[in-house]
């Protein structure tokens, strides 16, 4: 069924219901507790955890499968962010042009940078890439400031003639929406003595993330993802036996710029700002970091590494001396100051420093990333009395 074999279409109904199950899974503590802080189910994380996992997987079908490291693959995301926002401006407040132009722009941009850069390997490449993203980040910020509105960023505003929509909102712009459906609608379930959000962006998001997950699955089971597995093995005795290996990784580079596209214009479409920001090296940085955190060449890595790079991102930077203070609260208040003062430079502004030790360990203990450790785990419960052996449709994440 869907081209998928048995496992693998285990595996992706596995991956669909904890997508939609997430506003639920994500909420495990009660607003009363004082484990609320560490809740990750509201609509502005889940959305950036869905987006980034799109970028994530897209990124790994160059790096993973080919072992071809991109540091300019933000330049895509705000390719793909300026396009919805244009679209918002001329067109409809309704993301679906917007995110058809991103993508497309995103394969075109990606055509254009792969196309020179792929004629490097290695290190050379890599600068290439950066060179490129760092060439169309000065562009957004400066000299092309008609099209990008330069470092205050582009918008929507209520003087844009949006010509196929047929009303104004009440004298300010809408909202974006899906054909009517905001993206910032939002239900509220009361269930198990407690009320969760679902919020329509999220759903969006989460719906084309999944989509997006199908098809990276599809490639990495194709005859195409085989050769681009070979590239990787060894590109010079590919070359030997008289196939052409340009053509194959042009294509990785084109499909893993079109997924960033999305990515780009899913962020606008959620937050209808684009700035120069989100061609930043740092951006590229940060899908190479969750590429290799969650797990370099498997599926379900970079999905896992983009949500725990996010969650630190949004929950840790948030705890601050007072929120510690109350976690602390039941010692004495000397050795409730000591325990502040200990874990402060970790919180805050200093999650980075957080994020940083635990990606350290991870390379050190676990050089396959999270999903290393995923299968460690389970090779000791199965190893346990009365575990059963059998492999879980979870093993084709690592494959």
């Amino acid at each position: 069924m869907l081209g998928l074999s048995k496992k693998d279409l285990m595996f992706l109904m596995i991956v669909t219901a904890l997508t939609l199950a997430a506003p639920i899974l994500l909420n495990p503590f009660p607003e009363s507790s004082a484990l609320a802080q560490f809740n990750a189910g509201y609509p502005d994380l889940m959305q950036r955890i869905a987006i980034f996992a799109i970028f994530a997987v897209g990124f790994n079908i160059l790096f993973g499968l080919t072992g071809y490291l991109s540091f300019g693959h933000a330049a895509f995301v705000g390719v793909g962010s300026y396009a919805t926002i244009w679209m918002f401006k001329l067109l409809s407040m309704n993301i679906l042009p917007g995110i058809l132009l991103s993508v497309t722009l995103g394969g075109i941009f990606a055509y254009l940078i792969g196309f020179v850069s792929l004629r490097r390997s290695g290190i050379y490449f890599s600068i290439l890439t950066l060179a490129f993203a760092q060439m169309c980040f000065n562009l957004a910020y400066s000299v092309l400031t008609p099209l990008t509105n330069g470092e205050s960023g582009l918008q929507p505003e209520l003087s844009d003639p949006r010509i196929l929509d047929a009303a104004r909102a009440g004298g300010t712009v809408a909202t974006p929406n899906l054909f009517g459906l905001g993206m910032n609608a939002t239900w509220k379930v009361e269930a198990l003595g407690r009320v969760f959000q679902f919020n329509a962006g999220y759903y969006v998001c989460g719906v084309i993330s999944v989509l997006m997950f199908y098809l990276a699955l599809r490639i990495f089971r194709s005859p195409f993802g085989m050769m681009l597995r070979a590239i990787k093995s060894n590109q010079h005795r590919l070359n030997y036996t008289g196939l052409n290996s340009r053509p194959y990784m042009l294509t990785a580079f084109v499909i893993s710029g079109m997924y960033a596209g999305l990515a780009g214009g899913l962020l606008a479409a959620m937050d209808p700002l684009a700035g120069p920001d989100r061609m930043q090296w740092t951006a590229s940085g940060e899908v190479v970091l969750m590429t290799i955190l969650g797990g370099t060449g498997t599926l379900l890595g970079p999905v896992l590494g983009a949500g725990f790079i996010k969650y630190f991102e949004n929950i840790f930077s948030k705890i601050n001396d007072t929120v510690l203070h109350s976690w602390f609260s039941f010692l004495p208040k000397w050795l409730e100051d000591i325990c502040v003062a200990i874990i402060h430079p970790f919180v805050g502004q200093g999650w980075n420093l957080t994020l940083g030790v635990l990606f350290m360990g991870v390379v050190i203990f676990l050089p396959g990333g999270l999903i290393e450790g995923g299968q460690r785990i389970g090779r000791l419960w199965r190893r346990k009395p009365g575990g059963n052996g059998a492999p879980s449709a979870k093993n084709a994440a690592a494959e």
